[in-house]
């Protein structure tokens, strides 16, 4: 079983809050990482037709009759058992009583800020990362790109085609047709589309709504949905202007390159490399393996991009104390000059030392670059230790 980065940090936050809550996507591993870490625990899952049922009769009665310390698996089924949670661990007093997990973010956050602020600790696990998989992750970008990170694909030896078109036709249509009251779900399967499309790309709402025959409106709702599910992220802009005029619209990335594989219909990784999507498909995964090892490690992303009203971009900015560090991506395999121009530009107008700047490439090897750094993709997560 491959180690998860979360699990420290959950065990800790038992030994600190009443309830803690390990969200994250469907299939992400949260089962298994709770169950692993608390292997001795009373385990309950809220997916189960007859414990839903009971639960949804008689809240209080459920939640009084379980063991301290039980696991409640996709708390979100029932979540009004989080108010009556609240009264028990008051009377109860001390940490760990209640282990939760959740695949919906919305309905998950909601409840808590009304019952369980102060009292709860919040995580989020999401596909593996690269420093998770370690010897078991694919030697080749393409291959990685396409065949993601989510653990049953590693641990069950999935064809990864197969299985995301099974994830994506009992997970995706399903729950979030429910969430978000979809009428059309042909339409929806083309919205999931052109969202994968958009990878890295700037959110144009109408742009979307134009393509589809949708509103503004409900474009804004579908993303939500995508996102309220961690099957993506928007990545803001950082607006330390520099006597600049910047964009203000955020960019969309999906947390998986797998998922976005399935749904633009890319069955086999070979053709990967000399697809007009690739290079999106590249910066997709950089980013996403950084949002995430930032998601596990310290519980929240302190990532952005700059972009100025010419077009002048760096593709990921990381905000440390208010100083930033510029991070460019690029799929190709060989170094070039060209590729450190932004970054060096954008160095000289926030008075950064170039060793501030990393580049993320294609290649399989570390190198330096006129005092920048240049990391190899299998190797990403080493500039958030810059």
């Amino acid at each position: 079983m491959i180690k998860r980065t979360l699990e420290k940090r959950l065990a800790l936050d038992a030994g600190k809050y009443p309830v803690v809550a390990v969200t994250g996507p469907r299939q992400s591993g949260k089962t298994t990482l709770v169950t692993k870490v608390f292997p001795r625990r009373a385990y309950v899952s809220l997916e189960d037709p007859d414990t839903r049922g009971l639960a949804v009769e008689d809240p209080r009665g459920f939640i009084e009759g379980l063991e301290a310390g039980s696991i409640i698996d996709e708390i979100q089924r029932v979540p009004e058992l989080l108010s009556y949670m609240q009264t028990l661990v008051d009377q109860r007093r001390g940490p760990g009583q209640f282990i939760l997990t959740g695949s919906n973010q919305l309905l998950l956050m909601k409840h808590v800020s009304q019952s369980l602020a102060g009292r709860i600790s919040i995580l989020k696990l999401l596909p593996f990362t690269l420093s998770e998989l370690g010897k078991h992750a694919p030697s080749q970008a393409t291959d990685y790109i396409y065949t993601g990170a989510y653990p049953r694909i590693y641990d069950e030896k999935h064809n990864p085609s197969d299985w995301y078109l099974h994830y994506i036709e009992t997970y995706l249509e399903k729950d979030l047709k429910e969430s978000v009251d979809v009428l059309d779900l042909d339409n929806f399967r083309r919205f999931l589309a052109i969202a994968a499309s958009m990878c890295g790309q700037l959110v144009n709402l109408s742009e979307i709504g134009n393509m589809l025959g949708i509103s503004h409106n409900t474009v804004k709702a579908w993303l939500a949905a995508l996102e309220q599910s961690f099957l993506i992220f928007r990545l803001q802009p950082y607006h330390r202007n520099f006597r600049k005029r910047l964009v203000k619209t955020p960019k969309l990335y999906f947390y998986d390159t797998g998922l976005a594989c399935a749904l633009l219909r890319l069955r086999e990784p070979g053709s990967l490399r000399n697809h007009h999507f690739y290079g999106a498909l590249f910066e997709n995964m950089v980013m996403a393996e950084l949002q995430k090892e930032s998601l596990h490690r310290v519980g929240q992303s302190d990532l952005f991009f700059w972009r100025d009203h010419r077009g002048t971009e760096i593709d990921c900015i990381r905000d440390v104390g208010g100083v930033p560090y510029p991070i460019e991506i690029k799929a190709s395999k060989t170094i070039r000059a060209d590729f450190f121009s932004n970054l060096h530009r954008f160095c000289e107008m926030a008075n950064l030392d170039p060793s501030s700047a990393a580049l993320v490439y294609g290649g399989d090897r570390a190198q330096q670059f006129q005092g920048s750094h240049a990391f190899e993709w299998s190797n990403a997560s080493r500039v958030l230790s810059l």
